[in-house]
């Protein structure tokens, strides 16, 4: 069984110039947990989630670190906490989107897919062909129902 067995090919996806509120509501809207980002092209350039909208409404955890010797030692990496920033001020899909989306092609295998979700801990996985255009989605629920 591979992806274009179980993949949803009417998949919802949103421009990068989508405002939040309007990401949040078709989120809500759709019962649904992550939405694609494409560009003119249909290419798949983002992903917006749930987890990536929760994280505009926290407050940014600071770096822990050291001074030694009269020099700053972070102990956690600097570039999550630039990453939070990013996104409690983004008012964009461009701005609040994971760019780094694991895209899968529709003759990958559901033992693959499954791997991909684990090691990766990701939801869902965005289906495109040979130019990189979205063409489905395949999401944790599809791949329980190929359980049942």
């Amino acid at each position: 069984m591979t992806a274009k067995d179980i993949m949803q090919r009417n998949v919802l996806y949103i421009k990068k110039d989508m405002l939040i509120k309007d990401i949040a509501k078709l989120l809500f809207e759709n019962k649904i947990s992550g939405v694609p980002v494409v560009d003119d092209d249909k290419k798949v350039i983002g992903i917006v989630t749930e987890k990536d909208l929760l994280t505009k409404d926290k407050n940014p955890r600071f770096p822990s670190y050291v001074e030694f010797l009269g020099s700053i030692i972070f102990l956690e990496g600097v570039k999550r906490y630039d990453e939070e920033l990013r996104k409690l001020a983004a008012t964009k899909a461009e701005e609040i989107m994971t760019k780094k989306v694991h895209t899968i092609k529709e003759d990958t295998s559901i033992e693959e897919i499954a791997s991909i979700m684990v090691e990766e801990r990701v939801n869902r996985v965005p289906v495109v062909d040979e130019e990189g255009r979205l063409i489905g989605i395949v999401s944790r629920a599809d791949m329980l129902k190929t359980i049942l």
